[in-house]
């Protein structure tokens, strides 16, 4: 899943798990799916990114809290995602060598995606709540961006790097949360209702994009930067079936993309425009196996 380009368009980086008893890696691959290659090594990855200039890959990994898969939770709780503490930030060379720490206070981080100049956007609870952030590519000068109670993050750029968009949720004084809080110190959270925000690189002028009442995450700027692609679960009354959506970035002229009885997400436009990944359950051969598909755009 999570299969991102690089800024030359010529290979993705994704994670995936292969096999009873492990958890997700990092790999890389030509666009056609050809060269996988493995470049994590330890623990439980996610949320790779080529740096602009293709020779480094950033990612997330809770390597330093021990190699061996932490455990995974019970839904004992209800449907929720572990936010495991010991996830950090690590960049290393395309090929998986050089590992080297880009965050490390305590607390989860993770989520980081990358700007055309360099610049990290990611996602952290650093400060006692899930909120996102921004660092050099070298992982100094790290600035808050979201200040509000709720879990906001998986933040991306837009292509000319002057908005973020990512999917979030204010919660106000009360049960929910509570619930949020309660959860969040065990390491844990529900994404059951999410709805996508944009706000300026430096954080100001947020605002609401979607409201769906759903659970809307994964947004990506299409390439002219006019509208937001997404996955939810706004089109199914049970709430099991997640597609891709297209919305223009003022909220307006909501559109479905894909029409099938499984899970979509995590769709993004090569930097050409003319192609969307995305992460999908459709032809499975088990019951939950996720594959990277490529589509044509028109």
């Amino acid at each position: 899943a999570e299969a991102y380009f690089s800024f030359d368009g010529a290979r993705l980086a994704f994670q995936a798990s292969k096999g009873p008893g492990t958890c997700d890696q990092i790999y890389t691959m030509k666009i056609d799916g050809s060269d996988v290659r493995k470049i994590s090594d330890g623990g439980r990855t996610t949320c790779s990114y080529y740096t602009p200039d293709g020779k480094s890959i950033v990612y997330a990994s809770t390597v330093k809290g021990g190699r061996e898969c932490p455990p995974v939770p019970s839904f004992a709780q209800g449907y929720v995602w572990p936010i495991y503490d010991s996830y950090d930030i690590y960049a290393a060379h395309a090929d998986g060598s050089n590992v080297r720490p880009l965050t490390t206070t305590p607390g989860y981080d993770a989520e980081a995606t990358i700007r055309k100049d360099g610049r990290i956007v990611f996602t952290s609870v650093r400060d006692g709540d899930m909120e996102i952030y921004s660092m050099n590519a070298d992982g100094g000068d790290v600035r808050r961006l979201t200040r509000r109670d709720g879990p906001d993050g998986g933040p991306f750029y837009s292509p000319d790097g002057t908005q973020i968009v990512f999917r979030g949720r204010a919660l106000q004084a009360g049960p929910e949360l509570d619930d949020y809080r309660a959860l969040l110190k065990k390491g844990l959270w529900r994404p059951t209702s999410l709805e996508i925000f944009v706000m300026n690189e430096d954080g100001s002028n947020l605002r609401q994009v979607t409201n769906l009442k759903a659970a809307s995450f994964a947004p990506f700027f299409t390439p002219d930067g006019k509208q937001i692609i997404f996955s939810t679960n706004v089109g199914d009354p049970k709430g099991r079936n997640f597609d891709l959506y297209l919305i223009n970035a003022d909220g307006t002229g909501l559109e479905r993309v894909t029409h099938n009885e499984t899970f979509d997400g995590f769709p993004m436009f090569s930097p050409d425009g003319t192609s969307l990944v995305f992460a999908s359950n459709r032809y499975a051969k088990a019951e939950g196996e996720t594959n990277v598909f490529m589509a044509d755009w028109k």
